[in-house]
């Protein structure tokens, strides 16, 4: 029961005006099958398991929504022009989602420009990544504090519990895998320059204070496949053929 309760609760939460234009004619003067439908269907798309409790749920949660718009009609809230200026654009909303749905639908990402969009991104997921760990402090003074402590042999990852970065301060500064760019600058510059092994021997000041950084290893790194990336991908693809439609749109638009 407590499930059921959370669920109703959850579908009052949305707007009657998110219905489409059957449901809202449906609520105003009763549920049609259809309008029970279309609002069954969008909770299903959400991920709500279909079972004969959920559909029994579904009833009267439209039902209480149906009571809920109605009584907001008698008060004349329908004429606000708070609430008329929100139904416009909730069927904005609405109409935009079902147009470049309509659109992907009839012109959805092909192999080919799926395969395109990989290669051009590709140069991107090439090249060396690196295991680092760093010191992050203040003062440029502490930075080489804890250089000249590192020369006399001490551990890189008793001395990084001195860092200011406190999501690296407690695993020994360990900053994991990643390539040079994904850092600030001088930063990833300076530790593309190290060996494995070595530390810099002078502090690196970035926007976030002075950097004393090691470098555990080095490896190319190697791209994810295409069929790896093919999800983002033709997300990608999809949203650059919208956007090209827009443009469109815009330009012939009067």
């Amino acid at each position: 029961m407590r499930k059921l309760t959370r669920l109703s609760a959850a579908f009052l939460a949305f707007s009657l005006f998110t219905l489409p234009a059957g449901a809202q004619d449906a609520a105003s003067g009763g549920l049609s099958k259809e309008a029970e439908e279309v609002f069954i269907q969008e909770q299903l798309d959400r991920g709500a398991q279909d079972t004969p409790e959920f559909r029994e749920s579904v009833k009267k949660v439209l039902q209480r929504r149906a009571l809920i718009a109605n009584e907001a009609r008698k008060q004349g809230l329908d004429k606000s022009k708070d609430v008329t200026t929100r139904i416009a654009f909730a069927t904005q909303d609405i109409l935009i989602n079902a147009f470049i749905s309509d659109y992907l639908k009839k012109n959805p990402a092909t192999e080919a420009e799926v395969k395109k969009a990989y290669e051009s991104v590709l140069g991107q997921l090439q090249g060396q990544e690196y295991k680092a760990r760093h010191i992050l402090v203040e003062q440029e003074s502490e930075a080489k504090g804890i250089i000249t402590k590192l020369n006399g042999g001490g551990k890189f990852a008793d001395l990084a519990k001195a860092s200011k970065d406190p999501g690296s301060r407690e695993k020994g500064g360990d900053l994991g895998w990643n390539q040079a760019s994904a850092y600030v600058e001088p930063f990833g510059t300076e530790l593309a320059k190290l060996k494995k092994g070595q530390y810099t021997k002078t502090p690196v000041k970035t926007q976030f204070g002075y950097h004393v950084i090691l470098l555990e290893d080095s490896r190319k790194l190697t791209p994810p496949t295409l069929e790896q990336l093919k999800p983002q991908l033709e997300k990608r693809v999809e949203g650059e053929k919208v956007e090209k439609l827009v443009s469109s749109l815009e330009n012939t638009a009067k």
